[in-house]
């Protein structure tokens, strides 16, 4: 089933139906969403207002969840709920996405390890801050860089990863320095675990003098 099918015939289920036009909406955009980028949150920084705001996309999926659990379901999709960290994701063979490049996959994850060693310093709230100098500073101390990357390169890793919100840059893409801030989301919990990322850290390093670029 493509993606244009598994929201297009929604339309001819009986709970579906039932909904007003409003809520018929919310389950929509809800499939849409969950199905491009993987994760909701439930609360995403705003830049406009500099704070933690809740996620209306998150209401909807929350609200609908048994539905779009068993709707989903049919293609093999299973959807999770963290209370605990907020988030509501997908899982399963056809929720791959985007293929992630080196550098991205490099970055999540030194973002992961960032967020393990901060979450033992600081538990308060289930996220991390961190700069651009501190993702480098990690890779460099693994010896995982032959070269810095190029801006355009860093712009497009940092776009894909807040894609899928793993990270959220503060300040505009164009604009990033070494100081420049990002948030790390908790989504990162539940795509790596800390003893999978030494793992594969240790794996890069023995194939640094490697040409190819491997991605996962």
């Amino acid at each position: 089933m493509t993606y244009e099918e598994t929201t297009g015939s929604i339309g001819q289920i009986p709970y579906f139906d039932a909904l007003s036009q409003e809520e018929k909406k919310e389950v929509t955009d809800g499939l849409k969403t969950l199905l491009r980028q993987t994760f909701v949150l439930e609360h995403k920084y705003d830049r406009r207002t500099e704070r933690f705001l809740y996620n209306q996309e998150f209401r909807s999926c929350n609200k609908h969840l048994e539905f779009i659990r068993a709707y989903l379901s049919v293609i093999g999709v299973s959807v999770m709920e963290n209370s605990q960290l907020g988030i509501i994701y997908i899982q399963g063979e056809t929720t791959m996405g985007d293929k992630l490049p080196k550098l991205a996959t490099l970055y999540l994850l030194v973002l992961k390890l960032i967020y393990d060693e901060q979450m033992v310093e600081v538990s308060t709230s289930v996220n991390v801050y961190t700069t651009l100098s501190d993702i480098h500073e990690k890779l460099g101390s693994y010896r995982l860089f032959k070269k810095q990357p190029a801006p355009t390169e860093i712009r497009r890793t940092i776009a894909l990863l807040k894609k899928y919100q793993v990270l959220e840059p503060l300040d505009l893409l164009e604009d990033l320095e070494g100081d420049s801030r990002m948030i790390i989301y908790p989504c990162i919990n539940v795509v790596l675990f800390g003893d999978d990322v030494r793992g594969l850290l240790e794996s890069f390093e023995e194939g640094e003098d490697s040409d190819d670029e491997p991605e996962i």
